[in-house]
């Protein structure tokens, strides 16, 4: 699928793969494995930017996919994402949706929205909440699984 349907279609939280479509290079071949990792991967979608025209910017849109972490005893250092254009030309699947009564927690980033944390349950994202002070989230529940495109029933937290 194109990366335009995963901007129509993915929700919040699903785990995208992505793919150049080349076949994976041996072991022995490192440097050309890593350049094909690169390219060939999956990540949770975290983040939809709408197309954006001016006089001397023509964005065509995009979303962003959370790789990774990187730290230790608990503390994240580094937060790994990847952002991909609308015209890409790379071919994306949504993998796995995230699971119905599952939380979205949401914060204001420019004129959209970003996913910080998808929460298995309430009492997980209270938690989570508790330990990572943010302000002005927005909490969401996951709904049924019935179509890619999920309704919610959003929630608004101020601290």
């Amino acid at each position: 699928m194109s990366a335009q349907a995963i901007m129509d279609h993915a929700p919040l939280g699903a785990i995208i793969r992505f793919s150049d479509g080349a076949p994976r290079p041996s072991d022995r071949f490192r440097r050309k494995l890593a350049d094909w990792e690169n390219r060939n991967d999956k990540g949770r979608l975290i983040r939809k930017e709408p197309p954006r025209i001016g006089k001397s910017l023509n964005y065509p849109g995009g979303f962003s996919l959370h790789l990774g972490d990187y730290g230790s005893n608990g503390v994240v250092v580094i937060k790994f994402t990847r952002s991909f254009q609308a015209t890409t030309r790379l071919s994306f699947e949504i993998v796995d949706l995230p699971p119905p009564g599952s939380i979205r927690i949401l914060r204001q980033v420019g004129e959209g929205e970003e996913l910080e944390y998808l929460a298995p349950d309430a009492a997980a994202a209270d938690e989570w909440l508790a330990r990572n002070h943010l302000a002005k989230v927005r909490i969401e529940t996951v709904g049924a699984r019935a179509s890619p495109l999920t309704h919610t029933a959003p929630v608004i937290v101020t601290s």
